[in-house]
């Protein structure tokens, strides 16, 4: 099956914000980083079926895209990071900061999830999503989702995963 990701468009958000699992609104440039995604979207046509995050800002580029009713999964949202939604990583004061900072990818952010949390929902949403008899699949959510995807399908190893994130608006595809 292929699946496409889709990652949001940007957010309007300062820079060095801490937004994982907050409804944040899209940015002003919203419907210009829109149109390009939806092109490049056309050569994927078309998907038997389409989820979403449920945030707004992965919904509303569905709804852009032409899915206005995509089927919306929990497992699909960013990583919850805890305390530290909605502050600028310059002003946090928690000594877990820095431990996150040294190993993020197994330490937890304070009172929220860690990559392996992460990695576990949406293995557990791909793993679902194999028993199924689609064959052209559109997922619309975020960074931290689609680097775990590329991950479980072997784009890349999980070492150095980061330096594989797509764009904001971007594609990302997959076979599983």
């Amino acid at each position: 099956m292929k699946v496409v990701l889709i990652r949001h468009t940007h957010v309007d958000v300062p820079k060095g914000t801490c937004y994982g699992w907050t409804d944040v609104p899209v940015a002003s440039t919203f419907e210009q980083e829109a149109i390009t995604t939806k092109k490049n979207l056309e050569i994927h046509l078309p998907f038997d079926h389409v989820y979403s995050s449920p945030l707004t800002r992965a919904r509303k580029l569905a709804t852009f895209c032409g899915y206005p009713h995509p089927e919306t999964d929990d497992r699909l949202k960013e990583m919850n990071m805890g305390d530290w939604e909605m502050q600028r990583f310059d002003d946090i004061e928690d000594q877990g900061l820095q431990r996150w900072y040294d190993d993020f990818m197994h330490v937890s952010t304070t009172n929220g999830e860690g990559f392996p949390q992460l990695y576990d929902r949406v293995a557990s949403f791909l793993d679902e999503l194999k028993k199924t008899n689609y064959q052209n699949v559109a997922v619309f959510a975020h960074g931290g989702v689609l680097i775990c995807a590329g991950i479980y399908a072997g784009l890349f190893p999980a070492e150095g995963c980061f330096h594989h994130l797509v764009d904001c608006g971007g594609l990302e595809v997959i076979e599983i």
